[in-house]
């Protein structure tokens, strides 16, 4: 009797409401006749993604001392061999611990924890990119701007440890200013440019080389998640994209770029985020199939993407849909 195949086992942290992403990962499977089973964890059972994946678990917060734990005892019972995390909120235990998770056979799609510091603090974010000559907003403090004479408004206010566009605001008064810099937690500005802003995916191989970048303009987002975009093929656009993770030494796997590109055509670097962005299954949709990549790669297999695997000018519009628990 021929020897049965061992399945691939790949768990997605903080599965949410990435519905589209866990379904491209199952095509990319079934495309490499990869026999694979998908595993999802949250904090309760009310997640659509979850309750779609082939099996589920309901874990600790990610700010709980036994988050950890509880995700190494589910690799090492369920012989876990891919984790891909698809939020912000696990990166840097992830990334601290990923050796714990090598011992146990599991490869974990994250940046090492020097980069996750890096991207999830924008003060260092900012000092990142402007070290080396990125262009980027300026960023100060709500108490420098309040202090300066002249207007330099309006500007922009933020959390420095912010994510998905949460406490994030415009402010176009002094006034406006002083109240919302007390009422953001942690709050920075930035200089408020005007232009059409853009998300890069880019696919970062096992050897940290850039392979596949897919700008996406950003036509309308929603709670910080793009629900319309459209690819674009933009070489000064994928230039920066690509020198930003270069420096930066980001990867393996997908890295998010956020960028503004003004009525000058200066491109200003806003924001890296060391994951998957929600808006991924467009680049996938346009050709950039990075869950076949990352598949390919975790098996040691050839990976076949390349800088220009994607089409251009495709547009995603996103509506709700349901999923129904019994």
């Amino acid at each position: 009797m021929p020897r049965k195949k061992k399945r691939f086992n790949v768990m997605l942290t903080c599965i949410g409401r990435r519905v589209s992403l866990l379904e491209c990962f199952r095509k990319a499977a079934k495309s490499l006749k990869i026999d694979a089973t998908f595993f999802g964890t949250e904090i309760d059972k009310f997640s659509p993604a979850l309750e779609l994946c082939d099996e589920k678990f309901i874990v600790k917060p990610t700010s709980d001392k036994r988050y950890i734990n509880q995700i190494l005892k589910l690799v090492k019972e369920n012989r876990i061999d891919l984790i891909v995390p698809t939020v912000d909120l696990d990166l840097k235990v992830l990334a601290v611990n990923k050796g714990e998770f090598e011992k146990l056979g599991c490869k974990v799609l994250i940046s090492n924890p020097e980069v996750i510091n890096i991207c999830q603090d924008k003060r260092k974010t900012y000092k990142f990119l402007v070290k080396n000559g990125i262009d980027t907003p300026a960023t100060v403090s709500a108490r420098k701007v309040l202090q300066q004479k002249g207007n330099s408004l309006p500007c922009f206010l933020k959390p420095w440890d912010g994510y998905a566009s949460r406490g994030n605001r415009i402010v176009r008064t002094k006034e406006e200013l002083k109240f919302f810099s007390k009422r953001i937690p942690n709050c920075i500005v930035q200089e408020y440019v005007e232009g059409k802003e853009y998300t890069c995916d880019v696919f970062v191989d096992m050897d940290g080389l850039v392979k596949c970048v897919v700008p996406r303009l950003r036509i309308e987002t929603r709670s910080g998640e793009v629900s319309k975009g459209k690819t674009v093929s933009n070489n000064a656009i994928i230039k920066t994209a690509k020198n930003v993770v270069e420096k930066l030494g980001a990867g393996p796997g997908v890295i998010t770029i956020q960028m503004i590109v003004d009525s000058s055509k200066n491109i200003k670097v806003i924001e890296i985020n060391p994951r998957v962005g929600g808006g991924l299954p467009l680049s996938i949709k346009a050709g950039a199939d990075s869950p076949k990549w990352i598949l390919q790669m975790a098996m040691g297999k050839k990976v076949t993407a390349t800088a220009k695997c994607f089409k251009s000018g495709l547009t995603m519009l996103r509506y709700d849909s349901e999923v129904w628990i019994q």
